[in-house]
């Protein structure tokens, strides 16, 4: 079953088209990992899901119910949860403190059950031991594993994780891709943004590439890293040959 529609999204700053009348689906449960080079508008298109940026034109449905009017706050408590290519943690909290926040403000839980929700995500994410950490002390991993744990905690339908894995090193990324599967399993959908293709083709059902604001590819992750389309704008020739290769 659809959970996430696009409909002919268009973004504009000015004259320049960073969204250009994409339209995307995401199922129920689905992984679906998102490619393309620097400026494709990627991370855009992820904030007009999240509610961080109006369209101009196109719908977002979530559950088939249009979200256009509604902003972050409402569109987090419906169900979706984001992350940010650069963690946005509250630096002078704990670890447990920022994931405790995001149980209440997102999933509007309270009391004992906040608690034991946040402690529950920590665990997931593998921070427990750095629970009473503060958030501003963590390394790269660490702040990414928070970004997760936040959006986490919010009790998402539909996650969008932007970078995740960026700047890690390969044993920190296959770890990252643990947690992932771990939360996909339950059955929420993800839509991976990730400059690190190899974490893509080993984890994600689908994969779209999108360049120039445009979806130029939308299928199974060997065939998108084959398409011509996607080699010329973004992975190149041998890039593309090495990850069908590692498949």
């Amino acid at each position: 079953m659809v959970l996430l529609e696009l409909e002919e999204v268009t973004k504009r700053y000015g004259q320049l088209v960073v969204i250009d009348r994409v339209s995307l689906r995401v199922d129920e449960g689905e992984l679906v990992g998102m490619v393309g080079p620097n400026g494709a508008g990627k991370t855009t298109l992820f904030g007009v899901i999240s509610g961080d940026v109006r369209p101009e034109e196109g719908r977002v449905l979530l559950d088939g119910a249009t979200l256009n009017r509604l902003g972050p706050a409402a569109r987090c408590r419906m169900g979706i949860g984001r992350t940010y290519q650069v963690p946005r943690p509250f630096g002078g909290m704990t670890v447990f403190e920022n994931v405790l926040m995001a149980s209440q403000q997102g999933a509007r839980l309270r009391g004992w059950e906040s608690r034991h929700a946040a402690a529950i995500v920590l665990g997931r994410t593998g921070l427990q031991s750095l629970a009473n950490r503060p958030a501003e002390t963590l390394g790269l991993l660490g702040r990414k594993r928070l970004e997760v744990a936040r959006a986490l905690a919010t009790r998402p339908r539909l996650l969008l994780l932007d970078e995740v894995a960026g700047g890690l090193t390969d044993l920190e990324v296959a770890e990252l891709m643990g947690v992932v599967r771990s939360i996909r399993s339950e059955g929420v959908a993800i839509v991976w943004i990730e400059h690190v293709v190899r974490a893509l083709i080993d984890t994600v059902d689908r994969l779209v590439c999108l360049a120039s604001g445009r979806l130029v590819a939308d299928g199974a992750p060997v065939a998108v890293l084959s398409d011509p389309a996607v080699r010329e704008v973004y992975l190149g020739t041998d890039v593309a040959e090495d990850a069908v290769v590692h498949r």
